[in-house]
C-alpha cells in the first residue's frame, strides 16, 4: 500500500498554508474540529452562489437543491456503510440530533425501565439520555472507565445488561484518551437482551472506517466538521427504527423517514460541503474515481490515512517517553486508539501548556472536553492537555510541539 503524499495533501488546506504573526500554525486541535480542504469550501460557495433555494419550487435552483440533498445523503450513506440513503438524517449537530432521538425513543419507556450510559463519553451522549430517563422514571446506569486503558469497562457493562434494559449509549472512541471501543462486541450483548444501541462516532469518524451494518448498531451519530467538512450533524438509524419511532415535529412536514426527523430548512450549503467532503476522503485512496466505486475508494483511503496516523502516534509516544515529567492517560500504543493523546505534566498545568503553545501558534486544547466522568475517574481535576493528530499532521510538527514544551520556564 502506497503511503499518502502528505505534501500534496496539505496543499489542499488553506489553513495549513497561512502565516500567523510570521509563523505557520500547527493544528493539534483536530478533535475539536478539523481543518477544511479547498474542494469542500468551493462546493459550499458554489451552491450558495448559484443555487440557494428551498425544496419544492417549480424552478431550476429548487430542483438543484433537491438533487444536491439526495447526492449528499447517498454519499454519507456510503461513508457510513448504511443500507440505503433513507437511513441518513441531517441536523444542526450531534448534540441536537441526540436530544431529538432521546425524546422520541423515551416515549415508549416505562417507569422502572433501565438505560445504560458510559463514563467514557462526551456528555452529549450522556445528559441527553439522563434527562429523558428522568422524565419517564427510568433508571440510569453508568459504565465505569477502565483507567489503565482509558477505555470502557466491558465486564461491568455486561453485568448491567438485563431484561429491563431499553437502550445502551456508548462512544466508538474516547474524544479525550483516543481509546477505541469494541462496538460489535457491545452490539451483540445489547441485542441479546432486546435493547437498542446508540453510538457516538463523532471522534471515531475522521480516523477509522465506519460500517454500521457490520457493527449492527441501531443508531449512530457523527459530525462532518470533525472529518474535514462543514458544521453539520449526521444521524444514521436503521430504517425500521426511523419509520417506527415518532419524533417531535412540525406539521405538515413529511411523516416518512428520514424527512420526519429533520426540522425546518436544512443547511443546504453544508450538504453540498459534506458531499465534497466524502469525495475528498475517497481521493486519499489515490484510485481513479472513473474506475473504482466510492465504497472501494473510501476503504483504501482510510487504510492509508490510518497507516500515516499510526506512524504519527508512534512518533509522539516515543517523544513523550523521553520526558518522564509527562503522564499519558490511556494506552501507550499507537494501535487500538486514535492519534489523540491526553497528557498531564508535573511541571505545568494543562491550561498553562495550552496557552503557551497557543502563543507560539500551536493549537491544542486543555480541559475536560465534556467527558466529565472520565476526567473524574482519571483523577485529573484540572483536566488534560489534549493533542490530536489528523492525517494532515507531520512528525516535524510533533517535534516542534515538544521543543516548545521543553522550552517552557518552570
Amino acid at each position: 500500500m502506497q503511503a499518502l503524499d502528505i505534501a500534496v495533501l496539505r496543499g489542499q488546506f488553506p489553513a495549513l498554508n497561512q502565516l500567523v504573526d510570521g509563523k505557520t500554525p500547527i493544528f493539534f486541535d483536530g478533535p475539536g474540529g478539523a481543518q477544511v480542504p479547498r474542494p469542500v469550501l468551493t462546493a459550499m460557495t458554489d451552491y450558495l452562489g448559484h443555487f440557494n433555494a428551498n425544496l419544492g419550487g417549480p424552478f431550476f435552483s429548487a430542483r438543484a437543491t433537491e438533487q444536491q440533498a439526495q447526492r449528499a445523503r447517498q454519499a454519507v450513506a456510503t461513508l457510513l456503510g448504511a443500507d440505503r440513503a433513507e437511513e441518513i438524517v441531517f441536523g444542526a449537530n450531534f448534540t441536537t440530533l441526540t436530544f431529538a432521538v432521546s425524546r422520541a425513543l423515551s416515549r415508549e419507556w416505562q417507569a422502572g425501565d433501565e438505560i445504560i450510559v458510559s463514563a467514557l463519553d462526551h456528555y452529549s451522549n450522556v445528559s441527553s439520555w439522563q434527562q429523558a430517563a428522568a422524565d419517564r422514571g427510568v433508571v440510569v446506569h453508568q459504565v465505569r472507565v477502565d483507567v489503565a486503558s482509558g477505555g470502557l469497562d466491558y465486564a461491568q457493562l455486561l453485568t448491567l445488561l438485563g431484561p429491563k434494559t431499553r437502550l445502551v449509549a456508548v462512544t466508538a472512541a474516547s474524544n479525550t484518551t483516543g481509546t477505541l471501543v469494541d462496538i460489535p462486541r457491545i452490539a451483540d450483548a445489547v441485542h441479546s437482551v432486546g435493547a437498542l444501541l446508540y453510538v457516538d462516532a463523532v471522534h471515531f469518524a475522521p480516523h477509522e472506517r465506519i460500517d454500521v451494518q457490520a457493527w449492527d448498531c441501531d443508531f449512530l451519530g457523527c459530525s462532518a466538521y470533525k472529518f474535514f467538512g462543514p458544521h453539520l450533524g449526521i444521524l444514521y438509524g436503521k430504517h425500521r427504527h426511523l419509520e417506527r419511532f415518532t419524533p417531535y415535529k412540525v406539521e405538515p412536514a413529511k411523516n416518512v423517514a428520514p424527512y420526519k426527523w429533520e426540522t425546518g430548512t436544512q443547511n443546504w450549503e453544508a450538504l453540498a460541503g459534506v458531499e465534497a467532503t466524502v469525495e475528498y476522503l475517497a481521493s486519499l485512496s489515490g484510485l481513479d474515481a472513473a474506475e473504482h466505486d466510492l465504497e472501494a475508494r473510501i476503504d483504501l483511503a482510510f487504510a492509508r490515512s490510518r497507516a500515516h496516523e499510526q506512524q504519527l502516534g508512534a512518533h509522539l509516544l516515543a517523544r513523550l517517553a523521553e520526558r518522564p515529567w509527562f503522564t499519558l492517560h490511556g494506552i501507550n500504543d499507537s494501535k487500538g486508539r486514535t492519534p489523540t493523546f491526553a497528557i498531564t505534566s508535573n511541571r505545568h498545568t494543562p491550561t498553562e501548556m495550552a496557552e503557551y503553545l497557543g502563543h507560539h501558534q500551536v493549537c491544542s486544547w486543555a480541559g475536560h472536553f465534556y467527558a466529565l466522568a472520565l476526567v473524574e475517574q482519571l483523577g485529573v481535576s484540572e483536566g488534560v492537555l489534549r493533542v490530536g493528530c489528523m492525517h494532515y499532521n507531520t512528525q516535524a510538527e510533533i517535534d516542534r510541539l515538544f521543543a516548545l514544551l521543553d522550552d517552557m520556564p518552570y
